[in-house]
């Protein structure tokens, strides 16, 4: 029988996890908003901090921060890997062999070609590099030096082609002259391609002829020519930076070397010719920049080659994770590059991370105007309810009852009377008058088969073996059909609904002392509140600076506070008049949440006059649009974020005139104030 072995999947996202709930990202990022960031800011902020694994929040997904963290760790290590000069290092100890073990067979031999043998080792250059050139054609006389020293011609040649192709070093362990001389195919091959791209006569059959030659001497499996030319110049580009890195003197005797082993090999020209081809195509990729290498232990030219291709990498990775850059995108980080340095989870978080902007665009909670992102009215109601959760967190159990219940009941007690049913009613349905207007109107229908408007209404569940919703289908059996004109509803006392009127001080002393954001989370919960809890309230939020103004739901998420100067609480009463006017049956209620006295009036041309210390006109004129609040029953109540010694006279002068009352809140619990007093005036209204 076949066996199975069941593990965690690790070749990318679980194909069967729960697809991705973007609201968890809103409600992060709406945290930020909520304490007074913009939304563009908060939006960065999210994609930097990640979404980490917190309360019920099922989602852990790694922000750039962490990534970030990660790559500068990696190339911490990267640097204390080693030292650049191994392969010079042994080279060196290659040569001193041969020569040690060459004076070791001439010592006995007492002839005068022994003696001048030993002369000609012992005039050789203390340069590595030229000191191998002199003895490229030195007969020798010990067998094992001549192997020893063979060996260091195959080392070189191995370390060269590995700098450059990755890999090559393991290819070439066996010494085999066949597979020497198809490296030689294969770099005339590369080059003959790289000259016919470069004519435009390139195609990708060529490189598909091309991959199936010589494919197995690239690892990395690229794609197309691009891929290729990429790779392969990563890698120059490396090898260039590691002659940079070291002194004047190792340079030239490293390069040397690999001049010497590429002769000896027959590719010299060849490989010229593929450098200046790929520094050509890419001169993008910091050429001969040094790189600094702090380990001990020294490194052979391919590792070298290989630690400084991916330092390299890794540059580039960490100023794409940190977003410094003007026009800083998600998408200008490489994929590739984040699954070599971090593993593919990293790649996958990445993807979450792009998704998000993409998802809360797609969902309708972020839209673009000009350039500008902007929290849509679905993403301004769902940071209501967060905000109205904030504020009834903070409220004393069991002192202002349950404030999530989602049942509450009718609105007033019944009166015993029913009336047709209009759109926008709340009443609870008179079933029994509903079923009877409909037999009475199929009987006068003959045999009921007029089709009427349906209505989408629920029907008690008493009656649901009798009622079916007309769709224009014929009646079947005893079932009644309803239309829209068949319903009635059960009319109940009626309660006065009350026109709330917010007035928020959005000058730049609020931000100063640290209160917008609480204001703005207060403004939030309160118009979540009037809107979901009680839908019969009209609410108005205003905003005042210099001038006053009406703020929408949409933008006050997103709202700023405004650089000027001026408290113009007179221009605010004003318009919440205006709004207490158009609903003269409803209850007023007028809150005012500030950290100053009037400060600003308007002026009878419509501009606003600024004054400090406050002007006698402007206090006249602001006292006087109190006084109409009071003609008008409205009961004004003040909440002070300060305590300076005009602002508290004042608002003791308004709740003199007015008779409202006077909060000094602690700024964390401004909403709980708020919210508290609303619910309390409400409650005392019948």
């Amino acid at each position: 029988m076949s066996r199975y072995r069941y593990g965690a999947y690790e070749d990318g996202p679980d194909p069967l996890a729960p697809p991705y709930d973007v609201r968890d990202a809103l409600d992060a990022m709406g945290d930020a908003v909520l304490d007074g960031t913009r939304p563009d800011d908060a939006l960065r902020e999210l994609l930097r901090r990640g979404l980490p694994n917190e309360g019920n929040r099922p989602l852990n997904l790694r922000g750039l921060d962490d990534m970030l963290r990660q790559v500068r760790e990696r190339r911490r290590a990267l640097r204390d890997r080693g030292r650049l000069d191994g392969t010079l290092e042994e080279a060196r100890a290659l040569l001193d062999t041969a020569i040690g073990q060459e004076r070791a067979e001439l010592f006995p031999d007492p002839s005068d070609d022994a003696r001048l043998r030993e002369a000609e080792l012992d005039t050789l250059p203390s340069d590595t590099s030229q000191a191998i050139r002199r003895l490229s054609d030195y007969d020798w006389r010990s067998d094992a030096a001549r192997r020893t020293f063979e060996q260091l011609k195959d080392l070189l040649r191995r370390e060269v082609l590995d700098a450059q192709f990755q890999g090559m070093k393991q290819a070439l362990e066996n010494q085999d002259p066949a597979a020497m001389e198809r490296v030689k195919d294969m770099m005339a091959a590369l080059n003959e391609m790289l000259e016919r791209d470069a004519r435009g006569e390139h195609t990708q059959d060529d490189f598909d002829q091309f991959m199936e030659q010589y494919g197995d001497m690239f690892p990395d499996d690229p794609q197309n020519l691009e891929e290729l030319v990429d790779s392969l110049a990563r890698r120059a580009a490396a090898m260039d930076r590691l002659l940079a890195s070291l002194s004047p003197e190792q340079r030239a005797e490293l390069a040397g070397l690999m001049e010497q082993a590429m002769q000896d090999a027959g590719l010299a020209m060849e490989m010229t010719r593929l450098g200046d081809a790929l520094r050509s195509r890419r001169p993008d990729l910091g050429w001969g920049q040094p790189e600094q290498m702090t380990g001990d232990d020294p490194l052979g030219m391919g590792d070298a080659t290989t630690a400084l291709a991916e330092l390299a990498d890794l540059s580039e990775l960490e100023a794409a994770l940190g977003q410094d850059y003007p026009g800083a995108r998600l998408d200008d980080i490489d994929e590739k590059a984040v699954r070599r340095a971090l593993g593919r989870q990293a790649v996958d978080d990445l993807d979450a991370l792009r998704r998000i902007e993409k998802e809360l665009e797609r969902q309708g909670y972020l839209r673009r105007n000009r350039g500008k992102l902007e929290l849509t009215p679905k993403a301004v109601r769902r940071l209501g309810e967060t905000a109205l959760r904030r504020v009834f967190a903070q409220l004393t159990s069991g002192r202002q009852g349950d404030h999530d219940q989602r049942d509450a009941g009718q609105a007033g007690e019944l009166t015993g009377a029913s009336r047709e049913w209009r759109f926008g009613d709340e009443q609870p349905l008179d079933v029994v008058r509903t079923v009877s207007n409909a037999i009475r109107r199929s009987a006068m229908d003959g045999a009921g088969l007029v089709a009427r408007p349906s209505l989408a209404k629920v029907v008690e569940p008493s009656t649901a073996d009798v009622v079916q919703i007309n769709r224009g289908v014929p009646r079947q059996g005893g079932a009644v059909r309803l239309g829209v004109d068949d319903f009635e509803v059960q009319e109940t006392e009626r309660r006065t609904g009350a026109a709330v009127c917010l007035l928020v001080d959005l000058s730049y002393s609020m931000v100063l002392r640290g209160t917008w954001a609480v204001a703005k989370q207060t403004t939030l919960a309160l118009h979540t509140l009037v809107t979901s809890k009680f839908p019969q309230d009209a609410i108005e939020i205003i905003g005042f600076s210099n001038y006053a103004r009406t703020l929408h739901p949409e933008e006050m998420a997103g709202l700023d506070w405004d650089m000027v100067q001026g408290t113009n609480l007179h221009h605010a009463l004003m318009i919440a008049g205006r709004h207490l006017d158009r609903h003269p049956d409803f209850e007023p209620i007028v809150l005012v949440v500030t950290d100053g006295e009037p400060t600003a009036h308007l002026r009878p041309d419509g501009r606003s006059l600024f004054d400090y210390p406050p002007s006698t006109e402007t206090l006249v004129l602001t006292l006087a649009e109190v006084d109409k609040m009071t003609r008008r029953g409205a009961t004004m109540n003040f909440f002070m974020l300060a305590d300076d010694r005009r602002l508290v006279s004042f608002v003791e002068e308004v709740a003199r005139r007015n008779g409202g009352r006077v909060f000094a809140p602690d700024a964390e619990r401004l909403g709980e104030y708020v919210v508290s007093d609303y619910l309390r005036v409400r409650r005392g209204r019948r």
